[in-house]
């Protein structure tokens, strides 16, 4: 059917995959938010927070609930939550947060891709100082004014808002407007959004790069292909880096 077909095949088998490891995600945020601090998303913010990323993806309502129904159970398996640190080659800083019910596996896991992708597995601290922690939240530009937002935010802890897009699994484009605030303000912003019902399709605390290397050609290459490996683990939440 030529390139042009296969080249479409191609995109959507990706966000397909995209999609499941998605759900996977918000899925395992959703039992350790159900966990920690039970099922009421009312008086559980981090649940909030979970379903507020699940409604961004599209993931079903009826998937929603029975996330949490499952995290009720005294039968749902427990998440541990662990951050490795290391360094990919060309000297990007790699962070992985994980969510998982066997560390011997992930921690065996991720050593291998570090090393089969030329890094290196650090000691906790080795490379989380290049990042900074940071509340963001997405929401939906349309009837907004980014100008007006900052203003009306400020208060709340808001230190940068820009626009910016996502493609969704469908291929369409959303048009976006981010919040990012400091890590200490993620409750405060998120009240405020909540309180002005603003359309918040994402909403984490997130590491960002004090500083970037660029690469190009075949070190480029290389360095996506460790990072690739690590988000098509399962056991994988975030991964982080300083590549530009």
């Amino acid at each position: 059917m030529g390139r042009a077909f296969e080249f479409r095949k191609g995109r959507k088998m990706k966000r397909w995959d995209r999609m499941s490891k998605d759900f996977t995600r918000i899925g395992r945020e959703i039992v350790m938010a159900v966990k920690e601090s039970g099922p009421n998303p009312d008086t559980n913010s981090r649940l909030r927070a979970a379903m507020q990323n699940a409604k961004g993806v599209n993931m079903p309502k009826d998937r929603v609930e029975a996330a949490i129904k499952r995290a009720s159970s005294k039968e749902e398996k427990d998440y541990q939550e662990v951050v490795y640190e290391g360094y990919a080659p060309h000297g990007i800083a790699i962070v992985v947060e994980t969510a998982t019910d066997n560390p011997v596996r992930t921690v065996a896991n991720v050593r291998m891709y570090f090393n089969r992708g030329n890094g290196a597995l650090g000691t906790a601290g080795s490379s989380d100082f290049t990042f900074t922690r940071k509340g963001v939240f997405k929401l939906a530009a349309e009837g907004l004014d980014r100008d007006e937002l900052e203003l009306e935010l400020i208060d709340f802890g808001a230190e940068d808002i820009y626009e910016d897009q996502e493609e969704d699994e469908h291929g369409t484009v959303k048009e976006l407007i981010v919040v990012e605030t400091a890590f200490t303000d993620f409750g405060h912003m998120q009240k405020a959004l909540e309180e002005r019902h603003l359309n918040v399709v994402g909403a984490q605390l997130q590491r960002i790069p004090n500083t970037t290397v660029t690469l190009e050609g075949d070190e480029l290459e290389e360095v996506m292909n460790l990072i690739e490996k690590f988000e098509e683990d399962d056991d994988v939440q975030a991964v982080y880096h300083t590549l530009g």
